[in-house]
């Protein structure tokens, strides 16, 4: 047994006016599972609904918000966040995440990737110098660099001063949320995230899977070149995340990062370790290539093939 490779419809839904037509695309290019991205407009569910019952592919995921709330227009993962501090907002993503959680049920989804907010400043967010800094030296070794070093310290320690009340609003979303994916037999992957005032802070993952204490309901989902990013900015080490979140793994979605620092690149066209990243691997994952819309159909089927080499190897 090995873990199920899917395309997430990133690559692909921005120009389709048809869910059926989108999804016979990514078949014909030898897929056979797919997730559905948070790009997915209401408009593209008729034909999904068509192609799923009529065998064309199977959805292993879907990503919240899917399908997106009436109105949108464009992928928008982060158009509600838990961590809000205004509750009306809280109100809504609880609402239109419970109907991602309906819909991924409905497609026969097993599982579904959340975002889970972000602390909030009105003025003076500390990601600004951190991540101005970061830009302004490109491939050097910031875990050398005291300067870089004392700026990161004192942002983090201004993120976390602020983040108590955000953290609590997400923990308690969830805390309402789980029993309901429970209910509708889905799980619930925490998606780690590339920006510096993003939760939960990475450190963080093992701490949320283990309060929530879920674990038929939830789980930790690993983006690659979300880490790879954070690496860069010197917030994790790569391996070791991986080492401390294997235990409550359920996913991944598998993109590279280029030595500018831009992601869902091929995959191993850039700086993630992808044989490292395997040696995680186990057979009740789910492996989502996750591709920006700019890669041509033979960079995805390159990504694809660099997959199937590196679990043919792990699992022969």
């Amino acid at each position: 047994m090995k873990p199920i490779v899917a395309l997430s419809t990133c690559w692909c839904s921005h120009r389709h006016q048809d869910g059926y037509a989108m999804l016979q695309e990514m078949a014909d290019m030898g897929f056979a599972w797919v997730e559905l991205s948070h790009g997915i407009r209401i408009t593209l569910v008729p034909g999904i609904l068509k192609a799923v019952a009529e065998g064309v592919i199977k959805v292993v995921s879907c990503h919240n918000f899917c399908p997106l709330p009436t109105g949108v227009l464009h992928a928008a993962p982060n158009l509600y966040l838990p961590s809000s501090a205004d509750a009306r907002e809280r109100d809504q993503w609880l609402r239109h995440t419970k109907r991602t959680i309906d819909f991924a049920h409905q497609v026969k989804a097993r599982k579904v990737v959340l975002h889970l907010g972000s602390v909030e400043f009105f003025w003076f967010n500390p990601a600004g110098k951190v991540e101005a800094y970061v830009a302004s030296h490109p491939g050097a070794d910031l875990s050398a660099d005291t300067g870089y070093q004392k700026l990161l310290a004192g942002s983090l320690a201004k993120l976390k001063a602020r983040m108590p009340r955000y953290w609590e609003n997400t923990k308690q979303g969830l805390a309402e949320l789980l029993p309901y994916a429970e209910q509708k037999g889905v799980l619930l992957g925490f998606e780690n995230r590339e920006k510096f005032e993003e939760l939960p802070l990475d450190a963080d993952h093992p701490g949320l899977i283990t309060a929530m204490a879920k674990p038929g309901a939830c789980g930790y989902w690993h983006d690659t070149g979300h880490a790879q990013i954070k690496q860069t900015m010197g917030l994790l080490n790569h391996r070791e995340h991986l080492e401390k979140n294997a235990p409550n793994a359920i996913g991944f979605h598998l993109h590279d990062v280029s030595a500018e620092g831009r992601d869902h690149h091929a995959i191993g066209s850039g700086q993630v370790d992808f044989e490292m990243v395997s040696t995680f691997w186990r057979p009740e994952h789910t492996l989502v290539i996750e591709l920006s819309p700019r890669l041509t159909p033979e960079e995805v089927l390159a990504s694809k093939q660099r997959v199937e080499a590196l679990l043919n190897h792990r699992f022969g």
